[in-house]
């Protein structure tokens, strides 16, 4: 990704990025016109990518030493496989950033990652109308799993759930 005076690094991040990944999720749910479901603080941040026993990974990539994305996963388990793989949660690239092969950069670093772990499998969700993202993704080889389709409890329903089974 290097050519005449650009540089593009990714790392691993570290304790002190907790303020930019915030700010990175942030960005991300204004694109994804999401930011009204953003509750995470900066704290819950830190406790969780940098904490004892850190569940959830990110990566950075700098362009220039300017922070200029990132990309948040963790660990899924496949019983069909038998092994685990990476769900990644989140990729994000700044406007201002984009075009420069960064947001490939970040997928294939993870991509790595998998190949190098013997995981199972790399996946990820992207919004039905974000044909940008889409296009991009099979690109790169993704097949979009129209025929799975995503669940989720949280907030008053899933109190609900975990009290009384469901049940009205």
């Amino acid at each position: 990704m290097d050519g005449p005076g650009t540089s593009l690094a990714i790392r691993s991040a570290r304790r002190d990025d907790t303020a930019v990944i915030h700010a990175l999720i942030c960005e991300l749910a204004d694109y994804e016109k999401l930011r009204h479901e953003v509750d995470a603080m900066e704290r819950d941040i830190a406790r969780d990518l940098f904490g004892a026993n850190p569940r959830v990974f990110a990566e950075v990539a700098e362009w220039e030493g300017e922070v200029a994305g990132f990309s948040l996963w963790f660990y899924n388990y496949s019983t069909f496989r038998g092994r685990h793989g990476i769900y990644l949660e989140d990729l994000f690239v700044r406007p201002q950033f984009r075009g420069r092969g960064i947001g490939k950069a970040l997928i294939v670093n993870l991509a790595k990652r998998c190949v190098a772990e013997g995981l199972a499998r790399f996946q990820w969700s992207v919004l039905d109308w974000n044909k940008p993202s889409i296009e991009f993704y099979e690109s790169l080889g993704a097949k979009l799993t129209p025929e799975w389709l995503g669940c989720r409890v949280e907030g008053e329903a899933l109190k609900k759930l975990a009290v009384t089974g469901g049940a009205p």
